[in-house]
């Protein structure tokens, strides 16, 4: 070979060596651009009030964007800090699972989370770990496809993990990829655990709240009345104010509304408290008989009185006096008792001897007192010297919201009480419940309850073991329920009660199912009056909650 050929070669060779230079420079500084535009990407959404899960979701499209990754996804650290749940995934247009969840330990996800270590994968196809569960691929996709998973950390704290596909199976193209994955999630890392914490914070300040709420409400509902609806709680409120003092109270209200449950109410919530509850029914008996009963009487003064007797008033002394009915009272009688309640002093019946009357009246009845007095028929002076604090004990038809409460609490009497494992009232019995108009109040519904218990043989109230009076043709509609609010407590029960079952009592289950929190389920439970423990006694135990 000639020294002019081997000039050319050796020449030729470096102007080679040259191009080639010249492409691996080309190709980083390619590589270090997208880098670049990368971080961008991230950094950009950052500075934006964006919320979280927006915020990701620009992170991850914008890296997916620039460094040609698919199905970047974000998932956090569950408040209980067991397992990560999803959180963000960058397409938008990819069918993604948002329900699912991977605990310490549980696949590639899981691993990373136990260990605080990043995980790379060259084939999923390969990886007997892999789960597949946030991401639906295609098929022959894993074939091909690498996975890269870092951990998303604060400190030594692991609070979640950033995950991509990455369509390349090259070593150096996938730690490339570990070591940019890892950059960004330096980078959210804190933005994710300011959020969390507030979000922990904002929990705690809710749960406070309700803690708070139900602290106070409790304080003012006395433990003999049911009832949530704004009318029981205005009733409630009306008992608290009164309780304490010794002012006379008209109870008014229909027939079976709880009239001597308020009167109770105010009995036991007083200083009288420890002093007799003494109650006469005004409209069980004759006028001779009724004061008889009210102030005594002595021997003979009366044809079949063979000894004296103390009357209510008398055996009242320290307490309360409750006068139910009093619109029944005769003219006559109205005097005497007016007398006694100015004067706070009687005579029994057939003596001269006045005694002192050391009692709280408290007074009740489902008349029209107003239109009593008009007709003549009862005292302008009595009704203003009773109607000194009124209250109003509002119809069950005006406060809906309480019939489940109230239903629930019957069952659980009555199925104690006949020894019957009843547990639940079916849909269709609740909307009977809900369409009947309650002309006896909560005494009917009582009834109606104690009917169905006695009937039920299955543990579940059904639509046909209520009283005849509630198989209407408006009770069967589907569309019972006049009120808006109740309606919807009414689908959230059922919705709720369905799918505890089909879960098996798991509320966490429950939730992912339903698109809510397991924070959110155990309120709407206790919220809704759902029996959990009785409707899952048996695996309330084992159940994941």
């Amino acid at each position: 070979m000639s020294r002019v050929r081997l000039q050319k070669r050796i020449l030729m060779g470096t102007v080679q060596q040259k191009c080639m230079e010249s492409t691996d420079a080309a190709g980083h500084a390619e590589e270090h651009s997208r880098l670049l535009n990368a971080l961008h990407a991230v950094a950009k959404p950052l500075s934006v009030n964006f919320g979280q899960r927006r915020l990701l979701q620009e992170v991850l499209a914008g890296i997916e964007q620039q460094l040609n990754l698919e199905r970047c996804t974000v998932m956090l650290l569950s408040v209980d800090g067991e397992e990560l749940v999803f959180e963000a995934a960058g397409n938008a247009d990819s069918e993604v699972s948002q329900t699912v969840s991977y605990r310490k330990g549980e696949g590639v996800t899981g691993r990373v989370l136990a260990t605080g270590h990043a995980a790379i994968v060259p084939r999923i196809a390969e990886e007997p770990e892999f789960r597949s569960r946030i991401h639906r691929r295609e098929s022959g996709t894993n074939e091909a496809t690498g996975f890269v998973c870092v951990p998303i950390s604060v400190g030594a704290q692991v609070v979640g993990t950033l995950g991509a596909d990455v369509p390349s199976q090259s070593a150096s193209r996938m730690e490339r990829v570990r070591r940019v994955l890892s950059i960004v999630s330096c980078m959210i890392a804190h933005d994710v655990q300011l959020r969390r914490q507030a979000r922990l914070r904002y929990e705690m300040l809710e749960k406070e709240n309700l803690r708070l709420r139900e602290a106070i409400e409790g304080s003012e509902r006395p433990g003999n009345l049911m009832g949530n609806s704004r009318a029981m709680h205005e009733v409630y409120r009306r008992i608290h104010q009164v309780a304490e003092s010794d002012t006379t109270v008209l109870i008014r209200g229909e027939s079976g509304t709880g009239k001597e449950l308020v009167a109770s109410a105010i009995h036991y919530g007083s200083a009288r408290a420890k002093g007799p509850f003494v109650k006469v029914n005004c409209a069980a008996l004759s006028e001779n008989l009724l004061e008889s009963e009210l102030f005594g009487h002595e021997k003979g003064a009366f044809t079949g009185a063979v000894q004296p007797r103390i009357g209510r008033m008398e055996e009242a002394q320290g307490g309360t006096l409750f006068l139910d009915e009093i619109g029944d009272f005769s003219p006559a009688l109205q005097v005497k008792l007016l007398r006694a309640l100015q004067e706070k002093e009687f005579q029994r019946v057939g003596s001269n001897e006045t005694i002192s009357a050391d009692i709280r009246i408290l007074a009740a009845t489902n008349r029209d007192l107003e239109t009593a007095m008009a007709e003549q028929q009862f005292r302008n002076d009595l009704y203003y010297r009773i109607n000194v604090f009124p209250i109003h004990v509002p119809p069950l038809r005006e406060r809906r919201d309480d019939i489940m409460i109230l239903a629930d609490h019957f069952v659980e009497r009555f199925a104690r009480r006949m020894g019957k494992p009843v547990h639940r009232i079916s849909t269709s019995a609740i909307n009977m419940m809900y369409a009947y108009h309650w002309p006896g109040n909560v005494r009917e519904l009582e009834n109606c309850i104690e009917h169905a218990v006695l009937l039920s043989n299955d543990r579940v109230i059904h639509a046909y073991d209520l009283p005849p009076t509630l198989q209407t043709p408006e009770a069967r509609g589907s569309a019972a329920s006049p009120t808006l609010k109740a309606r919807v407590n009414l689908l959230e029960r059922d919705m709720i009660v369905d799918s505890l079952k089909r879960h098996d009592g798991s509320v966490k289950k429950a939730g992912a199912e339903l698109g809510i929190t397991e924070r959110m389920i155990r309120y709407k439970i206790k919220k809704l009056n759902i029996d959990y423990r009785g409707l899952f006694r048996k695996t309330s135990k084992t159940s994941s909650s």
